[in-house]
């Protein structure tokens, strides 16, 4: 077995940009996506329009892990016209790159680490802070963790968290959240007042809506599933927290191209500079990188990580409402 070390420095071969992929897949994507989104305006019959709305929620997905590729200086870093593409698409997606490199940044410095800030994260409490927290402490925390945050991401996680409350808490540093939302509040204007609400629902409102939903979701389950691990600062290391606090999330490959491998998500925090088009191929090659903790998209496995809601450190793993010994989301908050 090799040392955390050994391990890091064996998925340095593929941390190399192949630079004409990472064009490639930037650039077809892009592409795809402004297709896609035609289509479901010329398209006319309702049903075709719905069909391309949601294979344009699925590029907007791929396209913002590509996006978050890039902000990791990963692929094309040193590229002013990437600068200018995914600075721009930072700001369409209301994610713009201050505040997303930043917190995102913090994620995965302090990946399941207990006891420390939520930067970028889902908080984590243990079940004794969770039981000596106030009433409104409590809900917060439950309201965060909650299907219907993730369901709503589109508005609480994006629109407010990453946009509204960044400006709010450094308009000088996050002055690109505000520009973001002038922007995507004005594309919205602009498509009710010059076509009507269906073309702004399908072209507009549902590939945002799916995308941040899904978006949401799996950053979520990528660090909160059946055997994810949370440690104190002290036993904290970056390459375990990779291994046993990130999972892979195993898909179709039509989702996996969907998704751009971020459900390789194990080798992703073990090496953040490994392109995700050779995430496939570290974990061919790396031995280690071939057991990890797995988790899905179908419905069973998802319930499994949405009832996760506190870390017991008797039990060491995530425990429910059941566990806790309540039964509901109200009594857990009364």
């Amino acid at each position: 077995m090799r040392t955390e070390k050994e391990l890091i420095l064996a998925t340095k071969p593929f941390a190399k940009e192949i630079l004409w992929k990472s064009w490639f897949h930037t650039i077809s994507t892009l592409l795809l996506l402004i297709a896609s989104l035609l289509a479901t305006y010329w398209v006319p019959f309702i049903l075709g329009k719905l069909a391309f709305s949601i294979i344009s929620a699925l590029l907007l997905s791929r396209s913002f892990v590509i996006y978050h590729d890039y902000l990791h200086h990963t692929i094309l870093h040193k590229s002013p016209l990437a600068k200018i593409l995914f600075t721009l698409f930072g700001i369409y997606m209301i994610s713009p790159p201050s505040i997303w490199k930043r917190s995102h940044d913090f994620h995965h410095n302090h990946n399941a680490k207990l006891y420390s800030a939520s930067i970028g994260s889902y908080p984590i409490m243990t079940r004794e802070k969770f039981l000596s927290a106030s009433k409104a402490e409590r809900f917060f925390y439950l309201s965060v963790r909650s299907p219907l945050n993730m369901f709503f991401a589109y508005f609480t996680v994006f629109m407010y968290g990453l946009s509204i409350q960044s400006f709010l808490s450094s308009a000088r540093r996050h002055w690109d959240s505000l520009v973001s939302l002038i922007i995507h509040f004005s594309l919205a204007i602009l498509l009710i007042v010059n076509y009507n609400w269906l073309t702004f629902f399908l072209v507009f409102f549902i590939p945002f809506f799916l995308s941040h939903m899904l978006g949401a979701y799996l950053f979520f389950a990528q660090h909160n599933f059946p055997g994810v691990m949370f440690r104190n600062n002290t036993e904290w290391t970056y390459a375990n927290a990779a291994l046993e606090s990130s999972s892979y999330m195993k898909m179709n490959p039509l989702m996996q191209w969907f998704t751009a491998n971020i459900g390789f998500h194990h080798i992703h925090h073990l090496n953040s500079r490994i392109p995700f088009y050779r995430l496939p191929e570290a974990m061919a090659s790396v031995s280690e990188l071939q057991s990890p903790k797995i988790t899905t998209l179908k419905f069973s496995d998802i319930r499994k990580c949405l009832r996760l809601k506190v870390w017991d450190p008797e039990k060491n793993k995530m425990i429910g409402y059941k566990e806790m010994g309540y039964k509901k989301f109200s009594a857990a908050v009364s």
